[in-house]
């Protein structure tokens, strides 16, 4: 990326200043980015280990599937799901606090024993289902966030210092270059005066 600036003091400072800012904050890029690493694989492994889970809640009763089909849908449903947020390295995320189910007591006098069991598998199967993408959809924005954390410190570490460095490298090489010349301008010019002076006062 090329800085664009110009070869005076002001812009001197004005680099400086800015130069200053990002090497104040890149430690704690650094920091957020990897904090955020973390959360993100432990996310991805939670989500993992309850995907797992239902895949095995599933299996453990397939072999009820003739009994399944005789079960009433409409004795259970999910009416709400409750969801707050966290604050992990500065992104909310989302949090699973409760699952609202609604249960059709009405229909469940008339039909077999087994009927309240299967409402019971029913919501562990759920919950585990909702849990897991509470998890997958933290993952994503945590990663997301890490994505972004990434690409700043590398715009700051390998774009913008550097560039920032060789601006102020450039712009104090001008200024001594200009400070030399200038005192050089100004000994041609004594030398000339002393000479001048000599010769008038050889006269």
């Amino acid at each position: 990326m090329a800085i664009k600036f110009q070869y005076n003091k002001t812009a001197l400072q004005a680099l400086d200043k800015q130069l200053k800012v990002r090497e104040r904050a890149l430690p704690t890029l650094k920091n957020k980015e990897s904090a955020l690493r973390v959360e993100v694989k432990r996310a991805k492994d939670k989500a993992a280990e309850l995907e797992k889970e239902y895949n095995e809640q599933i299996e453990s009763y397939e072999n009820m599937a003739r009994l399944w089909g005789e079960f009433d849908q409409s004795l259970v449903r999910i009416s709400d799901v409750d969801l707050s947020s966290k604050k992990i390295a500065g992104v909310f995320t989302p949090v699973l606090e409760d699952i609202h189910f609604e249960i059709n007591n009405e229909n469940l006098f008339n039909q077999p024993v087994w009927f309240p069991d299967g409402i019971s598998i029913i919501k562990k199967i759920a919950e585990t289902a909702i849990e897991r993408e509470v998890f997958l959809r933290k993952m994503e924005v945590l990663d997301f966030a890490r994505k972004k954390t990434t690409q700043k410190v590398n715009l700051y570490e390998k774009v913008q210092i550097p560039g920032f460095q060789d601006a102020i490298r450039k712009i104090k090489r001008f200024l001594e270059d200009q400070d030399n010349l200038s005192k050089a301008a100004q000994k041609i010019v004594k030398d000339r005066q002393e000479k001048q002076r000599r010769e008038e006062a050889e006269v």
